[in-house]
């Protein structure tokens, strides 16, 4: 049997969900989804009398299992991994035989997959909002499910929601009509008929607005962004092109966008069909976009091949930065790949300093036994995953060669969720000619050992040379150079080369003195860029230098939005300055009861007001 999920309850050995139909009403008033959630699931093994599903603070009312109603009890509460909801069938089941199981249930107001916004938190002011976050292990905060990836099921679902909003989910749109029961209802239907892992079912409802951007893409929005969105990611159907030329079929029909709130935690979320973004991305210059080839990456590794648990999640992220930045090569030069793969090691370096060399969690395939996938989560799978194909790439004959094992992979894996082992045989028999090369590889290093990776892949180094010397410039700089550095300086650098230069900055030993950043200032005037990625280590420069002056920027930047990227080390450098420590924590308390749960929850850690030792007092 294969090796169990553990960061789910549920045992797909015993029989797995292969369709969802799900009912239910959003109330704004009590903040909670109510309905039923109809599984049809397939017995992979004779003489099956029980059933187990994930849960997390939900209500559960009643499960009638093909018409007749069962007999359940929920498990002990498990600190993040929910209860376990244990069902015993009225009859037994053979092996192949399917049953439909009907639970009727409610969701809690404090669900770590749902945020609630009133009217006031919205860019309209006048409509209450609600999204979902599902991955990794929240979806059994929504519904009763087999929350793992190594379980796919298509799914239908109607949602009842108010007149004046529309609700959208991770599906094609299937239309919308009176809600029989409610005159000021409507119901919306959706149909997803490509087999998902459970933390890809996602629901938006708002006052929400769109503009078709593409042949296959609107992108959706508050009225008051809309139009900004649609300029931002017009390059989105040439992307969408590139990417088949890539990876092969786009299988999902539609693909739109979705700019959801500033509090949405990440920089996006490849639910299909309906890809979710933060507003952080909107620049005004289209410089962020790389977030969208990331996403629309996620189509074919993440979403059509999937790692079969959050233990093997590079499979996931490691392939689809790597075919992001192969988007970014053909749109903007192969120059510009390696600049973005080249920032994305430090980014790794950055990321293994702040966490430290030794921790387990830097593994490319972290042991998860009771572990929070959310607490795990780092720039480690990304960016060890993808320097890992980068460097197989150059290995093994160059892009052109590598592309073609990919479009391979995707094909044989599609609709699948697979492990590192099926992965790494699939590359052995692929480029079976090259197998003494393969094992030249210190396949242990990569995979199951702590820090930065054995070997640095090569990087054209053109674009990222201006970078690291006007880096070295300032790091050098004693207080008499202060007087040679001028607006010219940056003139000639894109908005890519300007997080990079800050970016380098924020990797010296020492941090830069006061003088410098207060004469950064002067000549950059960093504090009216409004590029979210240069003004967050701008900021982060600022606090590390302990600039008093930049501690009002840096908490309106923290609490303005929730992308954790951000928000998070914000919050940590501005526990670490003594200066601002106390205002750091009263903003967040402040701050908490209108942070996205999952946000919540890991900024209370970073600040040890958990009970637990901060984490930025560890190196």
């Amino acid at each position: 049997m294969a090796e169990a999920d553990p960061s789910s309850f549920a045992s797909p050995g015993c029989c797995r969900t292969h369709h969802l139909h799900l009912r239910c009403r959003v109330d704004f008033a009590s903040r909670s989804l109510r309905g039923t959630a109809a599984l049809t699931v397939r017995a992979e093994r004779d003489s099956l009398r029980r059933l187990v599903l994930d849960t997390k603070d939900l209500k559960i009312h009643k499960v009638v299992v093909n018409k007749q109603d069962a007999q359940f009890v929920l498990g002990e509460r498990h600190s993040f991994k929910g209860a376990p909801l244990e069902i015993t069938l009225p009859f037994e089941l053979g092996k192949g035989q399917d049953v439909v199981v009907e639970i009727t249930f409610e969701t809690s107001p404090r669900s770590s997959a749902l945020q609630w916004f009133t009217p006031e938190q919205t860019s309209g002011k006048r409509h209450p909002f609600l999204f979902s976050q599902c991955q990794a292990t929240h979806c059994r905060a929504v519904l009763p499910c087999q929350d793992t990836p190594s379980v796919k099921l298509t799914y239908y679902a109607e949602i009842s929601v108010p007149n004046e909003l529309v609700a959208l989910m991770s599906a094609k749109r299937d239309g919308d009509l009176p809600d029989p029961e409610e005159s000021t209802r409507k119901i919306y239907r959706f149909i997803q008929n490509v087999p998902i892992p459970c933390y890809l079912i996602a629901l938006v409802v708002g006052a929400l607005e769109s503009r078709e951007i593409g042949p296959r893409t609107l992108v959706w929005a508050e009225k008051e962004l809309v139009d900004k969105s649609a300029h931002e990611f017009s390059e989105t159907e040439a992307m969408l092109k590139i990417a088949e030329d890539l990876a092969g079929p786009y299988v999902w029909g539609q693909y739109d966008l979705l700019v959801l709130p500033p509090s949405f935690p990440y920089g996006g979320m490849e639910n299909p069909c309906l890809t979710f973004v933060t507003p952080t991305l909107l620049a005004g210059d289209r410089s962020l976009s790389n977030v969208i080839a990331h996403e629309i990456s996620h189509s074919w590794t993440g979403n059509l091949v999937t790692n079969k648990t959050w233990e093997h999640f590079w499979l996931n992220e490691g392939h689809t930065v790597y075919l992001e930045r192969r988007i970014g090569g053909r749109m903007f030069g192969e120059q510009f790949r390696h600049f973005q793969a080249q920032g994305g090691w430090r980014e790794l370096q950055n990321t293994i300093n702040t966490l430290g060399s030794t921790n387990p969690v830097t593994h490319l395939i972290p042991n998860l036994k009771e572990v929070d996938p959310d607490v795990a989560y780092s720039s480690v799978p990304y960016e060890k995953g993808s320097a890992l194909l980068l460097y197989l790439e150059q290995l093994l004959g160059g892009p052109d060669v590598f592309i073609g094992f990919l479009r391979a992979y995707i094909q044989q894996f599609a609709y699948k969720s697979i492990d590192t082992e099926d992965w790494k045989n699939f590359l052995y028999s692929y480029f079976k000619d090259k197998v003494d090369l393969l094992n030249k590889v210190d396949w242990n290093a990569w995979m199951n050992t702590p820090g930065m990776p054995p070997v640095k892949p090569t990087y054209d180094s053109t674009l990222s040379n201006v970078c690291v010397a006007l880096s070295q410039r300032w790091a050098k700089a004693t207080e008499n150079d202060l007087g040679s550095f001028s607006s010219a300086d940056i003139k000639e650098m894109s908005s890519h080369q300007l997080i990079e230069f800050l970016a380098l900055l924020l990797l010296l030993e020492n941090p830069l003195p006061v003088s410098h950043v207060r004469r950064m200032q002067e000549v950059y005037d960093f504090n009216a860029v409004n590029n979210s990625e240069i003004r967050f280590r701008w900021l982060r420069l600022c606090i590390q230098a302990n600039w008093e002056e930049a501690i009002p920027l840096a908490l309106k930047m923290a609490t303005e939005q929730g992308r954790m990227k951000f928000t998070r080390p914000l919050f940590k450098d501005l526990y670490k300055f003594d200066k601002s420590r106390a205002q750091a924590v009263s903003a967040f308390h402040q701050h908490k009861a209108s942070m996205h749960p999952v946000t919540a929850m890991l900024v209370t850690k970073d600040l040890g007001l958990d009970g637990q030792t901060a984490q930025p007092l560890q190196t």
